[in-house]
C-alpha cells in the first residue's frame, strides 16, 4: 500500500541509531510522534546507507547518509515497511513516541519465515544524531514513501534497556496514557492466557526455519491486532497497512506479509485463533455510552460492560465468558464525530467524570474495551454540549491616551463562555490609594475616558465583564498616572566605569520634577574627530546606560535630556569620557637557546603582535615544576626578551610561560614551553640506623633515601659490612629500605656503609655506622615463695636464673588482685621484696622476671596467696538525715525501744512511727565499710563529751534527747569478731532552735461576705528577708480545720462567706526549726446584708392626671419580709416619699399637665431584730406630659407612644426585648448567607 508523505523542517531534539550492515543501501529507522491525524516521522540515514523516496511525478530521489529526513503523514498512520530477506521490523513505544525498528534476524536462512518474536538486538556503540543542513533536505514537493531494501537500522545504546519483547505492545497514537502490559488475572483469565500461549507456541514451531528465537518469548503477551477505522477500504494493524507495496506483484505481496511481522502483532488477521477472534468480537459489542449531569466544565459518562450473547445454536467458543478484569479507555473529541480523539480515562470502572471541559462546546465521547493484550473496536460516539456560564476574568485595562486631567482606557473582551457580554464594569479608587473601589463606568463599550483628574497623580483601575449568566471576577489592579509639565534641564552625565569597548554613564533626575511624574531620558553621544555630531544611544526611564561597541583609547562626548508627554527639556552640559586601552596580546615564539644544563636553561621570546594600543612596560616569566602546572613561580620581571632560569633540579620536567603588562592591563598567557633537565647520580644516603636492640647473631638495619635523587628515581641500594681487620663486603642489594644482617657473632663491633644508584650510576657512600651485637636474654625464674607477716604485709622471695652470658641487672615483680591485671610493684637487684598496704582476706597473684643488658627474660609461673582476716575498715561517708526523713520510723537510743519494736511485731500491730523534733534529735546515715573477711556486728557512735552509743549492724540512726541549737562532733567506729576498726573522720552537726509560739488573731474589717484578719506585728506585705511564716486555718461544716493561707504576711481577707454566720479560726507560726503549736480557736460572725438595688420602675399613664408606677419584687432574705419606698420629684424640687408598703405598684393621682415627674424606688429588709436594713435607690424614671402626649423615659423603661390610642400599650419586658433582638440577628444572618451563596459561590 502507498502512503503519501511530505517533508517538514528538521527536528533538532531526536537521537539517531546505527547498525553495521553489508548492503550498499540501508533501510532507515523511522520514529513516529504526534497525537493528531498528522504525525511526524524522523527517518535517519546511517553513514554508508541510502534512503530512496518517490515523488508524486513518479521520479525517485536518493538521499545518502549520514542524514535525517523529517516527514509528515497526512492521515496519521505508520507507513508500510518493506524489509529485505534476513531482517524483521518491530514497533515499540517509549514515552508516547512510536518507533519502527528494522533489525537483523538471528540465524536467518533464505526462504524461511521471519520469527514472530525476534530476539533483542545486541548492544552497539552509540552514534550521535546527525543534524543536517537545510541544503541537504529533499525538495518541498510531496513524495511517495518507498524504502529500498538493503540496509537495516539498529537502536542506539541509550534505548537498549527499554527494548524487551515482553513489553512491546503498541497503543493508540492519540492516547497520552499508557496502560501496563500485564494486569492482575484471576484463575479463569490465567487459563485463557495459557491456552493462547500454547497455541502461539504451536504456530511458531511450524513457521519454518526462522522460528528459533521464538522459544525465548514464552513470557510475552499474545498478539493484539488493532484496526484503524479511519479509512473505509483499508485495515491498518499497528499503523502498518495490509496488502502488497508499490511495485510488488501478486507473488511478492504474500512474501512481504510474512516478513514484516512485529513483536506484538501479526500481519494477517487469519493468524489469530478462533478463541482470540471470539474475545475480540465480544470486546467490540460495547453499546453507546450515556452522558448525564452535564455542567459548564464537567460531565458524567457511563457505559455498560460487553454482553455475551445467549444463543443455544452457537458453538461452544461463543458461549465462553470474557476473561477478567476488563479495562476501558475513554476518548473525547471536540472537533466533530470523525475528528481527533484524545484519551482522558483508562481503568476498570464503568463510569468516569469528564473534567476540564470548555463551556458551550460540542463534544463527542466513545469507549473502547481491552482484555489481556486484545482490544475491541470503539463504541459509537455520543455527543453532548456543555452549559454556558459567566465570562472569564478580563485582562486589566490599558492606558490608550492621557493628559494632565484625563485618562483614556481601553480593554479587550474576554471569552464570553457561550453568552454574549452585555456590559463592562470599570471601577477606580478615585486616586485615594486606600484600596476601596467605586464604579466609574457601566456599559457595552470597550473604552472610556476619565476626566477631571489631577496632574501627575496615580489612579488604580480594575475591570469585570457581565453577561446574562452572571458577572466575572475583577481583573488585576492596574495603576495609571496622569501627565505633568515639561521636565527641567537635567545635570550632566557622570562616568560610572570605563572599559575597553564600553562606557557606563549615569545621570540624575531633574531636581524640580515631582517624584510621581513619569520621566524618560534620551542619551546622545559624539565620537571625537568623527564629524557626525551627536547621535542617540539610549531612550528609556533608567538613570544609567552602558554604551558598547566603542573604540579603545578614544574620547567620547555625552549629553542627556529629559522628556515626558508634555515635551522635552534642554540638553544637559556635555561630558567627555575616554575608553581604556586594550590589554596586549600574548608573547609568542618561546624557544630554548643553547644546551639544557642539569640546573639551568636559557629561554627567549618575541614581543606580542598586538600591543593593545599602548607600549609594553615589562615581561613576566613563570615556571612550574612537573607537568600538572598547578603551582607557578615568578623568576623574572623586566623589559628584556630573554632570561636564564637557574636553580633547577636535575632530571625534572619544567613548564615556562610568559605574559606582558601595559597600560591596558595584563596580556593572556603565552603558550607553554616544556623543558626537561638531564639527571645526575644520586647524592649520599644518610647512614643506616639500627632498628630495635642488636641481637646476639643478627642486626636489623633501616635507612632512608638520599636527599638528592639526581633527577631520576633510585633503583637500588648497596649495603656493605666490615670488621676491625676485615674488608668490606656486600651483604644486601635491592630497592628495599631495610635489611636484616644475620650470621654475626655476639659481642662484636661491625661497621656498615650504604650507597644508592639510579640510571645515571652509583652515588658516594654514606657515613659509617658502628653496631655491636649484644648477649641473650636470661632464662625464666623459678616460682617465687610468699610468707604473710600480717593481714596487710607479705614477703616475696625468689632465686636468680641462668644469665645467658650477661649478668642479671634487675628483677621485676608483678603483683595484682586478678591474674589478667597484674602490675610491676618492684624493680631491683634484690632477691626478695616486702609487700605492704595489702587488703586483709584478699587473694593476690604474683610472678617474677629477670632482666639483663640483652633484654627481659620470660616470666615465671603465676603464684597465688591469700591474706588473713582483720578488723573492719574505717567508715568513710557520714551524712545527716533530712528533716523529712526524721518521721519515717527511725529507731532511737536504748535497748528498751528495740524490745518494744519486737513486741509490736509479735503482737501483729504496729503503731504509727513517732515524729522526732529536729530541735532535740539528730539523724545519721553512713555507708558500711569493708568488713575485711569478718562480718560487722555493731557500730559505736562517739558524741565527744557524752557516753558513746553502741548500735547493731544498721546504716542509719536517730539520736534523741539533745539540746536545741547546739553543735555536736560525731564519729563512728565499726566492730566485728576480731575487734574494733578505726574511727571515721569527725562530722560536726547542729540541732535546730525551738519553733515559735502562735500570734494573737484579730478581725480588723468585716462585711456580710468577707472578714479581714490580722495577727502579729509587722507590715501587711512580706519582705524577702522574712524567715517566719504563718498558717491560718478555718473550721469547715464537718468540724475539720482547713488551711486558708500559708506565707509570711500578717493579714488575710476571707471571702465568699455567708451573712449572719459564725466562723472559727486558728493560727500557728513556722520557721526553719519547724511548725509551732496552734493558737486557741477564735470565732467571728458576719453581719446581715442589705437588700439589692432594684431596676428602674416602669410608668404607665392611666389618664391625664393619673399614672401607675410598678417595679419588680425582691425575694425574701432568710425569711425576712421586704417592703418598698416610692419617691417622686416634680420639676427641680426635692424627692418626697409618696408610698411605703409591700405592694409592687402604686397609682399616683393629681398629676399636673405640662409638668415633668421623676420616680425612684428602694427595698427595705425588716429584720426580726431591729434595726431594719435599707437598700440603695433604683435609677430614675421620667414622665413627661405635653398636649396630651406622654412619654416615660429612663435608663431601661419606655412609656406609651400613641396618645390617640384608647388604652396605652405596656412596654416590653427584658426577656421580650432579648428574644426580639435574637430573632432580628438570626434573620439578618440568614439573609447574608443567602447572598453569599447566590452571588459569590455560584
Amino acid at each position: 500500500m502507498r502512503e503519501s508523505w511530505r517533508t517538514t523542517p528538521p527536528l533538532w531534539s531526536l537521537a539517531g541509531c546505527s547498525t553495521p550492515t553489508s548492503h550498499s543501501s540501508g533501510l532507515p529507522t523511522p520514529m513516529v510522534n504526534g497525537d493528531g491525524p498528522q504525525q511526524v516521522i524522523l527517518v535517519q540515514v546511517n553513514p554508508g546507507e541510502a534512503f530512496t523516496i518517490r515523488r508524486d511525478d513518479g521520479q525517485f530521489q536518493c538521499i545518502t547518509g549520514p542524514a535525517q529526513v523529517p516527514m509528515m503523514s497526512p492521515n496519521g498512520s505508520v507507513p508500510p515497511i518493506y524489509v529485505p530477506p534476513g531482517y524483521v521490523s518491530q514497533i515499540i513505544e517509549e514515552n508516547g513516541v512510536r518507533r519502527v525498528l528494522v533489525l537483523p534476524q538471528p540465524e536467518y536462512h533464505p526462504g524461511s519465515h521471519s520469527p514472530l518474536h525476534p530476539a533483542a538486538p545486541p548492544p552497539h556503540a552509540h552514534l550521535s544524531a546527525f543534524i543536517p543542513h537545510p541544503a541537504m533536505m529533499p525538495p518541498p514537493p510531496h513524495h511517495m514513501y518507498s524504502p529500498v531494501p538493503g540496509g537495516a537500522g539498529d537502536m542506539s545504546s541509550q534505548y537498549i534497556p527499554q527494548y524487551h519483547a515482553a513489553h512491546f505492545c503498541e497503543q493508540d497514537s492519540h492516547s497520552p496514557h499508557t496502560r501496563p502490559p500485564f494486569l492482575h488475572r484471576d484463575d479463569r483469565t490465567s487459563k485463557t492466557y495459557e491456552r493462547l500461549q500454547k497455541k502461539l507456541k504451536e504456530r511458531q514451531g511450524g513457521g519454518g526455519g526462522g522460528g528459533g528465537p521464538a522459544k525465548d518469548r514464552t513470557g510475552s503477551p499474545p498478539p493484539s491486532p488493532q484496526k484503524n477505522h479511519s479509512s473505509p477500504t483499508t485495515d491498518v494493524h499497528n499503523g502498518l497497512g495490509q496488502g502488497p507495496g508499490p511495485g510488488a506483484g501478486p507473488g511478492k505481496g504474500k512474501q512481504w506479509e510474512k516478513t514484516k511481522g512485529s513483536p506484538c502483532t501479526d500481519a494477517e488477521p487469519e493468524e489469530l485463533d478462533e478463541e482470540s477472534k471470539t474475545i475480540q468480537a465480544l470486546l467490540s459489542t460495547l453499546s453507546k455510552p450515556v452522558v448525564t449531569d452535564i455542567q459548564a466544565r464537567t460531565a458524567l459518562l457511563t457505559w455498560s460492560a460487553p454482553v455475551v450473547p445467549e444463543n443455544g445454536d452457537s458453538d461452544e467458543s461463543s458461549q465462553k465468558s470474557l476473561p477478567e478484569p476488563l479495562s476501558y479507555e475513554v476518548s473525547v473529541s471536540n472537533s466533530g464525530k470523525d475528528g481527533k480523539y484524545k484519551a482522558v480515562y483508562s481503568g476498570e470502572e464503568l463510569s468516569t467524570t469528564l473534567e476540564d471541559l470548555r463551556p458551550a462546546t460540542d463534544y463527542h465521547a466513545r469507549v473502547q474495551a481491552l482484555c489481556l493484550s486484545l482490544q475491541g473496536s470503539p463504541s459509537e460516539p455520543v455527543s453532548f454540549t456543555t452549559l454556558s456560564c459567566e465570562p472569564d476574568t478580563p485582562a486589566p485595562p490599558r492606558k490608550a491616551n492621557g493628559t494632565k486631567n484625563t485618562l483614556v482606557l481601553q480593554w479587550k473582551a474576554p471569552c464570553d463562555n457561550g453568552s454574549k457580554i452585555q456590559n463592562y464594569i470599570l471601577q477606580w479608587d478615585e486616586g485615594k490609594g486606600t484600596g476601596e473601589f467605586e464604579q466609574c463606568y457601566y456599559g457595552p463599550q470597550k473604552q472610556y475616558r476619565v476626566t477631571k483628574l489631577s496632574p501627575a497623580s496615580r489612579y488604580s483601575f480594575r475591570l469585570a465583564a457581565k453577561n446574562d449568566l452572571g458577572t466575572s471576577g475583577f481583573s488585576e489592579v492596574v495603576d495609571l498616572f496622569t501627565s505633568c509639565s515639561v521636565p527641567a534641564r537635567p545635570p550632566g552625565p557622570e562616568l560610572v566605569k570605563a572599559g575597553v569597548t564600553w562606557l557606563c554613564v549615569r545621570w540624575q533626575r531633574p531636581a524640580s520634577s515631582p517624584k510621581e511624574d513619569e520621566i524618560l531620558y534620551a542619551l546622545d553621544m559624539e565620537e571625537e574627530g568623527s564629524g557626525y555630531g551627536f547621535k542617540p544611544k539610549y531612550d528609556g526611564e533608567e538613570l544609567s546606560c552602558t554604551v558598547k561597541s566603542l573604540r579603545r583609547s578614544t574620547k567620547y562626548k555625552f549629553r542627556v535630556l529629559a522628556y515626558n508627554s508634555e515635551g522635552k527639556s534642554n540638553p544637559s552640559q556635555v561630558s567627555e569620557f575616554t575608553t581604556c586601552p586594550d590589554r596586549p596580546g600574548p608573547p609568542c615564539q618561546l624557544v630554548v637557546k643553547g644546551k639544557v644544563q642539569p640546573s639551568s636553561f636559557k629561554m627567549a621570546w618575541e614581543p606580542p603582535k598586538d600591543d593593545g594600543g599602548s607600549d609594553v612596560t615589562k615581561y613576566i616569566v613563570e615556571i612550574s615544576e612537573g607537568s600538572s602546572g598547578l603551582q607557578w613561580e615568578l623568576v623574572y620581571s623586566g623589559a628584556a626578551i630573554e632570561q636564564v632560569c637557574d636553580g633547577l633540579k636535575p632530571g625534572c620536567s619544567y613548564q615556562a610561560r610568559v605574559y606582558c603588562m601595559s597600560e591596558g592591563g595584563q596580556s593572556p598567557l603565552s603558550e607553554t614551553l616544556q623543558v626537561q633537565t638531564p639527571p645526575v647520580p644520586p647524592g649520599p644516603c644518610p647512614p643506616p640506623r639500627v632498628v630495635g636492640k642488636p641481637k646476639a647473631r643478627e642486626v636489623q638495619l633501616r635507612w632512608g633515601p638520599p636527599q638528592v635523587d639526581g633527577g631520576s628515581p633510585v633503583s637500588c641500594y648497596s649495603l656493605e659490612v666490615g670488621g676491625v681487620q676485615e674488608e668490606y663486603r656486600e651483604v644486601h642489594q635491592g630497592p628495599e629500605l631495610d635489611c636484616t644482617v644475620s650470621s654475626l657473632l655476639p659481642g662484636r663491633t661491625y661497621s656498615f656503609r650504604l650507597r644508592a644508584a639510579n640510571k645515571a650510576g652509583y652515588g658516594p657512600f654514606s657515613e659509617r655506622c658502628e653496631v655491636s651485637t649484644g648477649p641473650g636474654a636470661p632464662e625464666p625464674c623459678r616460682a617465687p615463695h610468699v610468707a604473710c607477716r600480717s593481714p596487710t604485709c607479705a614477703v616475696v622471695s625468689w632465686e636468680a636464673p641462668p644469665c645467658n652470658g650477661a649478668q642479671v641487672s634487675e628483677f621485676r615483680l608483678e603483683w595484682g588482685a586478678a591474674e589478667g591485671s597484674m602490675q610491676i610493684c618492684y624493680s631491683g637487684s634484690a632477691l626478695n621484696h616486702e609487700m605492704k598496704g595489702l587488703h586483709p582476706a584478699t587473694i593476690y597473684f604474683y610472678r617474677v622476671q629477670a632482666v639483663n643488658v640483652a633484654g627481659a627474660g620470660p616470666f615465671s609461673e603465676v603464684v597465688l596467696c591469700q591474706t588473713p582476716c582483720s578488723v573492719p575498715a574505717a567508715v568513710t561517708s557520714i551524712h545527716a538525715l533530712r528533716e523529712g526523713d526524721l518521721g519515717r520510723g527511725e529507731r532511737a537510743v536504748g535497748g528498751e525501744e528495740e524490745e518494744e519494736e519486737e513486741e509490736e511485731e509479735d503482737g501483729g500491730e504496729r503503731p504509727s512511727a513517732p515524729r522526732f523534733c529536729p530541735s532535740t534529735c539528730l539523724g545519721l546515715r553512713w555507708e558500711p565499710p569493708c568488713d575485711h573477711g569478718s562480718e560487722i556486728t555493731a557500730y559505736c557512735i562517739d558524741l565527744g563529751d557524752r557516753q558513746p552509743i553502741t548500735v547493731g549492724p544498721v546504716t542509719r540512726y536517730i539520736i534523741q534527747h539533745l539540746q536545741p541549737d547546739t553543735s555536736y562532733r560525731i564519729r563512728i567506729q565499726a566492730l566485728n569478731s576480731l575487734g574494733a576498726g578505726p574511727f571515721s573522720h569527725t562530722v560536726k552537726l547542729k540541732t535546730k532552735p525551738l519553733p515559735p509560739p502562735p500570734p494573737r488573731l484579730e478581725c480588723t474589717a468585716f462585711s456580710h461576705q468577707t472578714l479581714r484578719l490580722k495577727w502579729g506585728e509587722g507590715p501587711a506585705k512580706a519582705t524577702p528577708a522574712d524567715s517566719l511564716q504563718y498558717q491560718l486555718q478555718m473550721e469547715d461544716k464537718n468540724g475539720r480545720f482547713v488551711s486558708l493561707y500559708r506565707g509570711p504576711c500578717h493579714t488575710h481577707k476571707v471571702q465568699r462567706l455567708t451573712e449572719s454566720t459564725s466562723y472559727s479560726f486558728r493560727i500557728q507560726a513556722l520557721n526553719e526549726a519547724g511548725e509551732g503549736p496552734f493558737s486557741d480557736v477564735y470565732t467571728f460572725t458576719t453581719p446581715r446584708s442589705p437588700p439589692p438595688p432594684l431596676k428602674v420602675p416602669r410608668i404607665e399613664r392611666l389618664d391625664d392626671h393619673t399614672c401607675e408606677v410598678s417595679w419588680e419584687a425582691a425575694p425574701p432574705m432568710k425569711g425576712d419580709p421586704i417592703i418598698y419606698i416610692l419617691q417622686s420629684m416634680m420639676g427641680n424640687s426635692e424627692f418626697r416619699q409618696i408610698y411605703k408598703g409591700s405592694a409592687t405598684s402604686f397609682q399616683v393621682p393629681g398629676l399636673q399637665p405640662s409638668s415633668e415627674y421623676r420616680f425612684r424606688v428602694c427595698a427595705i429588709r425588716q429584720c426580726q431584730t431591729p434595726p431594719d436594713l435599707t437598700g440603695p435607690y433604683s435609677g430614675t424614671a421620667t414622665l413627661s406630659s405635653q398636649r396630651g402626649e406622654a412619654a416615660a423615659a429612663g435608663l431601661a423603661g419606655a412609656g406609651p407612644r400613641g396618645a390617640e390610642a384608647a388604652r396605652a400599650k405596656r412596654s416590653l419586658s427584658d426577656e421580650q426585648c432579648a428574644a426580639l433582638i435574637l430573632m432580628l440577628f438570626a434573620v439578618i444572618s440568614i439573609l447574608i448567607a443567602f447572598v453569599i451563596q447566590y452571588f459569590v459561590i455560584k
